[in-house]
């Protein structure tokens, strides 16, 4: 079922579980939050995102082109400053498949899908194998820069997939493919080789990947 939802397209691939910090100044987006804090529920204080695939966040033209697997952003905590402008946090839920965007008045809205996260077996082996990269790759991290992740990995198959993309290094189509991935299994499969393929870089070139690693916060809700 399709259903229309106020819409924020951003600069960055989102995966559910993530907890996304934004600083909201262009007018359109103002009135987005504004629009959601009129909703008494805080459960319904939802709206949509995809990453911008070319284009802009802000300006004249905003966003050019932008990718059509997305996710639903559940508001959670909002700072209003003296200068009208907002801090919000917003907190990932499940995805989406953008239909159709819709310019509006005010601001931009989608009519959008719910994509259901099929439940699947995923073998141990994957998971084991999965596990071990990121451990390896970790410490590779932590000789560089320190360690690009506090705490212990969830032991829930999905969220361990979804921990995993959202830590993973990599260019946005890259991590767009993750978030396409059709089941936890393939989406455990690709981050496995793709970190795999970033700890053959370290070791031929022992310099920092391109990567937003330590600016990534990851909330289990």
């Amino acid at each position: 079922m399709s259903d229309q939802l106020p819409m924020f397209p951003l600069s960055t691939v989102v995966f559910p579980g993530m907890s996304v910090p934004l600083h909201v100044f262009e007018d359109r987006y103002r009135m987005l939050v504004r629009h959601l804090l009129e909703e008494d529920d805080p459960a319904q204080r939802v709206f949509g995102t995809v990453a911008i695939r070319e284009g802009y966040e802000v300006g004249e033209h905003g966003a050019q082109s932008v990718y059509r697997v997305g996710c639903l952003l559940q508001l959670t905590e909002v700072d209003r400053r003296d200068d009208g402008t907002f801090d919000i946090v917003a907190v990932a839920r499940e995805r989406l498949m953008l239909e159709e965007m819709q310019r509006g008045a005010e601001f931009p809205h989608g009519v959008v899908a719910v994509l259901p996260e099929p439940e699947v077996e995923v073998p141990g082996e994957v998971l084991d194998k999965a596990r071990a990269t990121f451990t390896a790759f970790r410490v590779a991290m932590t000789e560089l820069q320190g360690d690009p992740f506090s705490g212990t990995l969830p032991r829930d198959p999905d969220y361990l997939a979804w921990t995993l993309s959202a830590l993973t290094p990599l260019p946005m189509a890259e991590r767009q493919s993750l978030l396409e991935a059709s089941d936890a299994t393939e989406r455990l499969e690709l981050v496995t080789r793709l970190l795999t393929e970033e700890l053959r870089a370290i070791n031929v070139i022992p310099s920092l990947p391109a990567t937003q690693v330590a600016r990534t916060a990851w909330s289990p809700n």
